[in-house]
């Protein structure tokens, strides 16, 4: 069972799709102020709320395929950081432990077969 996993990708996917919303915000106060009308933090936060959306289908995956489920978590916490930095600081976290546990742990019935 792979819990833990699931419900830190899940927390991580939930507090980014909050950390993005703040970013699309921010970048709206900056197109509204901006003599061009448009802002790269818009972009940015789009693709931040993507990358959550991949730690929550992520950390779905993990329970049935662990090793799948943790390089889309770890995918979704490195795209995350990179997109809006410092607001995807705490989702990253969370999402790459979550993803480094999908990838390293093992599973415990495979290794009672083994044996």
């Amino acid at each position: 069972m792979r819990t833990t996993e699931f419900v830190l990708g899940l927390i991580g996917g939930i507090i980014g799709f909050g950390a993005a919303i703040l970013a699309l915000m921010i970048g709206g106060i900056d197109a509204a102020f901006s003599e061009t009308g448009t802002s790269t933090v818009t972009g940015l936060g789009w693709a931040a709320f993507l990358f959550s959306a991949l730690a929550i289908v992520g950390s779905v995956v993990v329970k049935s395929k662990a090793k799948l489920g943790g390089i889309l978590l770890l995918i979704s916490a490195v795209g995350g950081i990179i997109s809006i930095s410092m607001f995807y600081l705490v989702s990253a976290i969370l999402i790459g432990i979550a993803g480094l546990m999908g990838v390293m742990k093992k599973d415990k019935t495979k290794e009672k077969a083994v044996a």
